[in-house]
C-alpha cells in the first residue's frame, strides 16, 4: 500500500486521530497506560493505535528503562520530521528551501520586508471574514477556526476589565526549518499571527512569552491582552 494511503487510512479512525491530537497538544512523551486512561480504552487497544501512528511515522517510540529492573516501558512522542501530502506529488518544499536561502542571504532588510508581507497575509486572511463579526465571541470563533489550520489553540481568561487570550503552538508547522533559520522562521510566523489579531482586535498587546528557540521550551506561548 502506498505511504499516502497508509497515512490517510491510519488517520481515518476517529479514536486514533484524537490520540494523535492529544499527543500533539501534550507536547511530551506518552505511555500506553496514559493513553488508555485518557481515552477510557483497554491498554491493548491504546497500544494498537499508538503502534499504527508510529508505523506511518507520525510518532516515534523507544523503550525507557526504569532502573528498577523488570520490563522497560515503551514511550511515544511526536516525530521530528514532518510529513507532507500532495496530490499529485509537488516539489513546493524544495521551492520553499530556495526562497528561505535567498531571503536569509539578503540579511536584515529582507527579513523586515518578509515580516511586512507575512503580517499583511495574516491580516488579510482574517479581515475578509471578520466584516460581519461584531461580538467578542464571534471574533473568537473566527480566530479558533483559523487557528486549527496552523496548529494553535486559543484560550480566554478574564483579567479585571480586559480579556487575556493565550495560545500555545505545540507542533510548529515550520519546525523542519527551525534549526537552520530560527530567527527568520519565528519572526515571519509571529508577524503573521500578529496580523490576524490586529485584524480582529484594534486595541491589543501581543507578547510572546515562550519560544521553541529556547532549549527549555517545548512550545511557543503567546499572550494577547484585548483592551
Amino acid at each position: 500500500m502506498p505511504n499516502t494511503l497508509k497515512l490517510t487510512h491510519t488517520l481515518a479512525d476517529e479514536t486514533r486521530y484524537s490520540i494523535y491530537q492529544y499527543v500533539l497538544q501534550e507536547g511530551k512523551e506518552v505511555t500506553v497506560h496514559e493513553i488508555a486512561t485518557a481515552f477510557s480504552i483497554h491498554p491493548n487497544v491504546a497500544r494498537m493505535h499508538l503502534t499504527k501512528l508510529a508505523d506511518v511515522s507520525l510518532l516515534t517510540s523507544e523503550l525507557l528503562k526504569s532502573g528498577k529492573g523488570g520490563r522497560p516501558a515503551r514511550i511515544y512522542k511526536l516525530a521530528e520530521t514532518p510529513i507532507h501530502l500532495s496530490f499529485p506529488r509537488q516539489e513546493s518544499q524544495l521551492l520553499l528551501q530556495w526562497l528561505l536561502d535567498m531571503v536569509n542571504s539578503f540579511g536584515t532588510e529582507a527579513i523586515e520586508k518578509g515580516k511586512e508581507i507575512s503580517y499583511q497575509s495574516g491580516w488579510n486572511q482574517i479581515y475578509k471574514n471578520s466584516l460581519s463579526t461584531t461580538t467578542f465571541e464571534e471574533k473568537m470563533s473566527l480566530l479558533t477556526l483559523s487557528a486549527s489550520s496552523i496548529g494553535y489553540i486559543p484560550e480566554i481568561k478574564e483579567d479585571m476589565h480586559k480579556k487575556v487570550i493565550t495560545f500555545s503552538i505545540y507542533n510548529c508547522p515550520y519546525k523542519e526549518y527551525m534549526n537552520k533559520y530560527p530567527e527568520l522562521i519565528c519572526s515571519l510566523h509571529e508577524s503573521f499571527l500578529q496580523g490576524q489579531f490586529d485584524a480582529l482586535f484594534k486595541d491589543n498587546e501581543f507578547v510572546q512569552v515562550e519560544s521553541m528557540q529556547n532549549n527549555h521550551c517545548n512550545n511557543c506561548l503567546y499572550q494577547i491582552e484585548v483592551l
